[in-house]
């Protein structure tokens, strides 16, 4: 792999890793915040003749496990834990602890643009600024001379507070902090598009601790191994079970699933990208022009410079990312079996099918050659619609801004032209009823 570790690790330290005085600044939001619901509960018990308090406060997620990581717009989720005595509560439930949370911080937040929000799993509180604070509502009991600690979900479910925590910093510990780094890289990735919607943090970390490929000392390999063994394992399953609290499902609704489908449909799409990193002939440039591709992120797109790798182009400082995913446009749910049908004709040669091609000419297609694919056949009843995607993978797609990936309906088949270098793709997908049912890939790899 291409070793541009010293680039990386700048890349890591000041543009992924949160400086501390701003670690400090979302504690600062956390704790006055604190002292708002505080006070706020003294006015709502006075109206009410009730004597709530809260008894106990705890950080959590991943400003107590420092995994927060910079971002532009300022999104930054605080979660903050307050613990009520369940001998107060009484036989309140869960709903009715979270609205005497959000009754008391309404009290003393009412410079905000918005009022606190009363979620299925916490009370919100939004800054206009990009910042939110949520308020995950706790009741505390004693059994056996130990607390015992309830989350306020859809019901009262035990919970350690500080579990995940405590796990998250002995796992960090026995990998000599190598999950802390692969876990920021991961939310980076996740956060590089605005459109994207992708697994939590919590998710994220849980599975990158079962994936993590922790024997490569260099943290661009440390973090690009990880993501190929995460794309594995999410390949054979989507489910996750929180590494405490006796494995409860962090993965619950389809929502969830189809976040953790995206996370997976777009690391596979864009680890494709980094192929160069391993050909012979990889240049820095090339390096570089992979990993803004992969990052999305200024820093890298800075670095490339006005001197080409070759003199037939100058190198652009980035590029348009038009790529679309099916997931964004349609439910996904492949009930169906599809095979596409790809031959390539050129240069005096007769058309023959794609591996035909490949085989004999030693793994890469030459350029300008035709590729022709449509449906060989499926089991999808009729009537439905074809869709084809034609994505252009590597450096020399992005320095010409030309890595298309858009999704078209371009009828039963499609002719394409081979004209640059690398691992491109096409894939096609059947819609039907208003759903993916059906999809195929074919690699169309092409040389130098």
């Amino acid at each position: 792999m291409y070793d541009l570790s010293a680039k990386f690790n700048t890349f890591y330290r000041e543009h992924v890793v949160l400086p501390g005085d701003e670690q400090s600044n979302l504690r600062d939001k956390a704790d006055l915040n604190i002292n708002r619901l505080k006070t706020g509960l003294k006015e709502y018990n006075a109206e009410n003749k009730t004597s709530y308090s809260v008894i106990e406060t705890c950080v959590q997620g991943s400003v107590a496990m420092h995994t927060v990581v910079q971002n532009d717009n300022n999104d930054y989720d605080i979660d903050v834990a307050v613990v009520f005595d369940a001998d107060i509560l009484k036989d309140k439930g869960p709903r009715a602890a979270r609205n005497i949370v959000a009754d008391a911080l309404r009290r003393k937040t009412t410079e905000f643009n918005t009022e606190p929000e009363v979620k299925t799993g916490c009370v919100r509180v939004k800054y206009a600024d990009g910042y939110h604070i949520d308020f995950a509502v706790y009741r505390r009991s004693t059994v056996n001379g130990a607390y015992i600690y309830e989350h306020a979900g859809v019901e009262w479910q035990e919970r350690d507070l500080t579990g995940i925590t405590d796990w998250f910093n002995e796992r960090n510990n026995e990998t000599e902090k190598k999950l802390r780094r692969v876990v920021r890289l991961s939310k980076m990735f996740c956060k590089s598009r605005a459109k994207w919607r992708m697994p939590s943090g919590l998710i994220q970390t849980v599975i990158i601790d079962e994936k993590l490929v922790d024997s490569y000392p260099r943290n661009d390999e440390l973090f690009y191994y990880t993501m190929k063994s995460v794309v594995a394992r999410l390949s054979s399953s989507t489910e996750v079970a929180a590494p405490v609290d006796n494995g409860r499902a962090l993965v619950t609704r389809q929502s969830d699933t189809q976040r953790m489908i995206n996370w997976k449909t777009r690391l596979e799409s864009k680890l494709a990208d980094l192929d160069v990193l391993f050909a012979s002939d990889c240049t820095e440039q090339d390096a570089i022009a992979a990993w803004a591709g992969f990052f999305n992120h200024s820093y890298w797109s800075d670095q490339i410079t006005k001197e080409a790798t070759t003199k037939s182009f100058v190198v652009k400082s980035a590029y348009n990312d038009t790529e679309e995913f099916i997931e964004d446009l349609y439910p996904v749910n492949l009930l169906y079996d599809l095979k596409i049908s790809c031959t390539v004709r050129g240069d005096g040669f007769r058309e023959k099918p794609l591996f035909m091609f490949l085989t004999y000419l030693k793994t890469f297609l030459p350029h300008h050659f035709k590729v022709f694919c449509s449906i060989q056949s499926t089991t999808t009843p009729q009537p439905y619609d074809i869709l084809w995607k034609v994505r252009n993978v590597g450096p020399a797609a992005e320095r010409r801004n030309d890595i298309r990936g858009q999704i078209c309906n371009r009828g039963p088949s499609i002719t394409e032209n081979t004209l640059f270098y690398g691992n491109h793709y096409i894939e096609c997908y059947i819609i039907k009823n208003g759903m993916c049912v059906a999809r195929s890939r074919v690699n169309i790899p092409i040389g130098r």
